[in-house]
């Protein structure tokens, strides 16, 4: 029987066990996905026996950084991100992926998002911000703008990404009205997620400057406020309740070694948002 978990350090709201045990369902897999709480200062320890009892595990905060100081095979966009929440044992080798960089993709794909050679403006610079920004910058937009609270302390956090990308700007919320006209704008902050919902990252101005899309990494509420206004606005919105399946589906293509369909991930998002309506 396969073995997969999540390793954590609190994990007691995680969607992860349902979302794996659906898709074993589906393929008629005997398999177990379970949530791995383990204290900080064990967690070095666990890592080096985890391929002892695991086949996969998929890594949430705060041990990303510490899989990724862990593992000596890491695929370059983890190592870009700077933090790998996928590993895969096979015998003593074990090898480190970044899937967030992954249903990012994914999910702008699903959603018909180009960015190649668009403006795109992304709220936040945390680690799910380096993760998007990554996959951003990997399709070559023309223009990246950041937008933080502290541009200091983000520009030091990102240092690395901004000496290898040209492409790339900071500003801070201070100056959001002076936003250039963007294609693109994306929410990498938790602001509007269950249960503070209500309120926006941003004006509701500030669509009307957004030519194409707007796109909330957030997924409960499945409508945010920053949804709601750049609807409002005439834009098209999604959540990021298809980027969450698509991670977790893209581990389970790395852990069996084979491709999952999109019609799959689509139809467990389907059945995910139905669940959160309820």
């Amino acid at each position: 029987m396969l073995k997969f978990g999540l390793l954590g350090k609190v994990l007691g709201h995680s969607w992860s066990p349902q979302i794996h045990e659906r898709f074993f369902r589906e393929m008629a897999l005997s398999g177990t996905y379970e949530l791995v709480e383990v204290p900080e200062s064990e967690v070095v320890d666990f890592l080096v026996h985890a391929g002892e009892h695991y086949d996969g595990l998929n890594v949430t905060i705060p041990y990303k950084v510490t899989a990724l100081r862990q593992t000596r095979k890491v695929t370059r966009e983890a190592r870009a991100i700077g933090a790998v929440n996928t590993l895969k044992f096979s015998g003593r080798e074990v090898s480190g992926f970044n899937t967030d960089y992954l249903g990012f993709r994914r999910l702008l794909e699903h959603n018909g998002i180009a960015v190649e050679n668009q403006t795109v403006v992304v709220l936040g610079s945390g680690g799910a911000a380096r993760a998007v920004l990554q996959a951003l910058l990997d399709q070559r937009p023309h223009q990246v703008m950041v937008v933080v609270r502290n541009p200091a302390k983000a520009k030091e956090e990102l240092k690395d990404v901004f000496e290898r990308a040209s492409r790339l700007s900071l500003t801070d919320y201070a100056h959001i009205a002076e936003l250039p006209r963007h294609d693109v704008i994306v929410n990498t902050t938790p602001v509007g997620m269950y249960p503070n919902s209500g309120v926006s990252p941003v004006p509701a101005t500030v669509f009307a400057g957004t030519r194409c899309a707007a796109v909330d990494i957030v997924y409960n509420p499945v409508e945010t406020e920053f949804m709601r206004q750049a609807r409002e606005a005439g834009c098209f919105a999604c959540n990021g309740l298809y980027m969450l399946v698509a991670q977790a589906l893209a581990s389970e293509e790395i852990w069996l070694e084979r491709p999952i369909s999109p019609d799959l991930t689509a139809l467990i998002a389907r059945e995910m948002e139905a669940w959160l309506h309820a």
